[in-house]
């Protein structure tokens, strides 16, 4: 067996090992510029989003003043006004649009042969809707409650009730006053398309 090295020199793989080391020190420079970007561009970002935010705050601190300035010039008493003039408008609005001959249309449908109209007052209250205060002539009790029972049926008229029912001065016909609930068919929604209708 040789034991002796033949060769004048001996050879290292050093080409190889050199190679290796110049990879692993550009991988290791990329990472650290890589790095090294990203913390300057989120410290950039970090100082202009404090900027920003400093920016926002003075600006809604501004609008804060402005919004008390203008709080305290505000007179309630104007305020007040306007609501009541607005409410008027509304009531006009709501009155307005009141079909009389729709109203009657359904009357018509529902009146018993021996009952007749006398009056009808319509009241717009906000809580309820359309009131209807309406005074009837009939000839019995029992013509007066079927007035109600066919004004009920049609669905237009709800919490129909007799406030008031007695013999006229000549003790011949019934006098009642009868309050209604009116909901016309303009302000029911359509079941069809989910809308009102016109």
């Amino acid at each position: 067996m040789i034991r002796t090295n033949l060769s004048t020199r001996p050879f290292y793989n050093e080409r190889g090992v050199h190679a290796w080391l110049l990879l692993v020190a550009l991988i290791v420079a990329a990472a650290t510029a890589f790095n090294v970007s990203r913390v300057v561009r989120y410290s950039r970002s970090d100082t202009q989003l404090a900027m920003q935010a400093s920016r926002d705050e003075a600006r809604a601190g501004d609008l804060r003043q402005q919004a008390a300035r203008l709080r305290a010039t505000v007179d309630p008493k104007q305020v007040e006004y306007a609501s009541t003039e607005a409410r008027q408008a509304n009531d006009l609005i709501d009155r307005r649009t009141f079909s009389w001959t729709e109203l009657f249309n359904r009357f018509e449908s529902t009146l018993p042969d021996d009952v007749r109209l006398a009056a009808v007052r319509p009241k717009v209250d906000r809580k309820n809707g359309t009131v209807l205060t309406i005074n009837v002539f009939a000839k019995t009790v029992e013509d007066i409650s079927k007035f109600m029972e066919n004004m009920e049926a049609t669905g237009a008229f709800v919490k129909t009730e007799s406030k008031e029912e007695q013999f006229d001065d000549q003790q011949t016909l019934w006098t009642a006053t009868l309050e209604t609930t009116y909901v016309p068919a303009s302000a029911k929604p359509d079941t069809a398309g989910g809308a009102a209708k016109p």
